[in-house]
């Protein structure tokens, strides 16, 4: 912000002698840059500016990471209290288990996998989901024999109001391809080492043991990969665009969710 064009000095009149070498001290009106705005007086125009984090990352994860600016602090808190669903491509390998769940832990066993099948995997999933869908009935505090309940259907929008344990509202595999598979998950209230410690527990589920090579987000809410800088287009120019560019569909969230 400060590396940008700022704006141009004030002017102001002052009463100079008249130029020339004729000796005459006569004044002469003349139009002046303010001083006060000149940038080795004023010094930096932005000197804090106010940045908040939305759903964070940890260190072991990737993906799409909400920032806010200024203003966009309150957003974020908006968006906060629509609990949005969160979508995350989550790696596996089958075959060992580490002491934090992911594939660069301390190695607590080795184990066969020959057995595993796309259709054993998948009947896991769907189990987990099953069980994951009665929760999130449960924390939505909602008659499902209600008309309230079949517009909050119709508009997606049946999901925890208030704190909840993590509820993963789908999950899918993407690959297969054994020792390594990959999932899809969407998911509300998570932790990135709750998603890690999901592969650990199918691994158990299906007589084997399995670590997490890979979370990585995808969407946030309205927010896609689309949407993401990569660090290169960390400047002024990409991130107005960005701004710019979310600006109605996250208006249009917060009035379809908070209304």
């Amino acid at each position: 912000l400060n590396a940008a064009s700022g704006r141009v000095p004030r002017q102001h009149v002052r009463f100079l002698p008249a130029p020339g070498d004729s000796g005459d001290t006569g004044l002469v009106a003349m139009r002046v840059p303010v001083l006060a705005d000149h940038p080795l007086v004023r010094g930096p125009r932005f000197r804090r500016l106010k940045i908040g984090a939305g759903h964070r990352l940890d260190a072991k994860a990737s993906g799409v990471f909400v920032l806010g600016i200024g203003h966009g602090n309150k957003l974020l808190t908006d968006l906060y209290n629509c609990h949005l669903t969160r979508v995350y491509t989550v790696g596996g390998l089958f075959g060992k288990a580490t002491d934090d769940f992911s594939d660069t832990g301390k190695l607590v066993e080795k184990t066969t996998f020959d057995h595993v099948t796309r259709e054993k995997l998948e009947r896991i999933l769907a189990v987990i989901q099953g069980t994951n869908h009665k929760a999130l009935l449960m924390y939505s505090n909602i008659d499902m024999k209600t008309q309230e309940a079949y517009e909050l259907a119709v508009k997606g929008l049946i999901r925890p109001m208030g704190k909840s344990p993590p509820i993963i509202t789908g999950i899918r595999c993407l690959q297969f391809a054994p020792p390594e598979f990959q999932l899809e998950v969407h998911c509300l209230h998570e932790t990135q080492q709750y998603l890690r410690k999901i592969v650990h527990e199918i691994g158990l589920e299906l007589k084997s043991s399995a670590v997490c090579t890979q979370v990585r987000r995808t969407r946030d809410g309205v927010f896609t990969l689309d949407d993401a800088l990569l660090r290169t287009q960390w400047n002024l120019q990409s991130i107005q665009k960005a701004i710019w560019d979310c600006q109605l569909k996250v208006k249009m969230e917060l009035e379809k969710t908070l209304s």
